[in-house]
């Protein structure tokens, strides 16, 4: 069989070559999305010397780690450092799996969390995945369940109206569906469906949001809703984040703890840990030498 035939393009004008931004992990002011904390909170939790093991596996390793009120603390580095092990310890959901062993200690407010009832500790520390996943029943339901876990599942609809309300207010989503309340939710846009999941860890009033990959199946202009989000909700909540997204860390992140291999490498304001790393390893990492 012969070659195919060669197809020339002919442009009017000589190329004209982009220059490539310097690795140097730099991101300008212009790209935040917001100025940072102007103040550190109470600080709600910390992991001290904490360690987990998959079987014979370490996947985090002594780690050490405050979390403030008022901040958002962006958890970077490359994929099976351990970060996301690290943010699902933070209210226990890494003892769903099988063969997981922790060492250290993680405190809530100066309390063990192996003290807390798991489920107490899941209200008062809510998690948001990766992908959204809301339950397939009306968006008021979505988080009316949150609500009626904490108590009678008898309560009536007009018990929950206005804390729904609230709920989804605070996520940033109470003029787009207050009309449709009864609409299924996996009818809702990816954007919207994930900050009804916001909406739904908020009904129970948590003192910490943990966020897993929040924005990675969304489109842009759905990001930048959650983005504005997350740093409306910093002021009344810790919120831990894990992103792979370096742009997004320092458009939002007021700290930024940087892991390696199941190691703290490196932990600081934003501004320091992308503009002037203190180790190497961090160095190389925002600048895009690996990932």
């Amino acid at each position: 069989m012969p070659p195919p035939p060669i197809r020339r393009i002919v442009v009017d004008a000589p190329h004209q070559p982009v220059e490539a931004p310097p690795l140097n992990g730099h991101v300008p002011a212009a790209k935040r999305a917001r100025p940072r904390s102007s103040g550190q909170g109470p600080q709600r939790m910390r992991t001290e010397a904490l360690t987990i093991a998959y079987g014979e596996k370490v996947a985090v390793n002594n780690v050490s780690l405050p979390v403030f009120q008022g901040e958002v603390l962006a958890l970077i580095g490359p994929s099976g450092c351990g970060k996301t092990t690290l943010l699902r310890s933070l209210n226990r959901l890494v003892e769903l799996t099988p063969g997981a062993a922790r060492g250290g200690k993680i405190a809530l407010d100066d309390a063990d969390v192996d003290g807390i009832e798991v489920t107490t500790l899941r209200r008062q520390i809510s998690m948001v995945f990766q992908q959204p996943n809301p339950f397939p029943m009306s968006i008021f339901d979505n988080v009316a369940y949150a609500l009626r876990e904490q108590g009678s599942r008898r309560v009536k609809r007009a018990a929950l109206e206005a804390p729904v309300r609230e709920a989804l207010t605070r996520a940033g989503l109470w003029d787009e569906v207050k009309d449709d309340l009864d609409r299924p939710a996996l009818r809702m846009s990816g954007g919207q469906q994930q900050r009804l999941c916001i909406a739904r860890a908020l009904a129970a009033r948590p003192e910490v949001l943990l966020l897993d990959e929040p924005c990675s199946a969304l489109d842009p202009r759905s990001t930048t809703i959650i983005e504005e989000l997350i740093l409306d909700l910093r002021e009344e909540l810790a919120v831990v984040i894990v992103t792979h997204n370096l742009q997004q860390a320092y458009r939002i992140a007021d700290r930024v703890a940087f892991m390696f291999l199941g190691e703290l490498v490196e932990y600081g304001p934003a501004e320091e840990v992308f503009e002037r790393p203190q180790h190497t390893r961090t160095a190389d990492y925002v600048g895009g030498v690996f990932g």
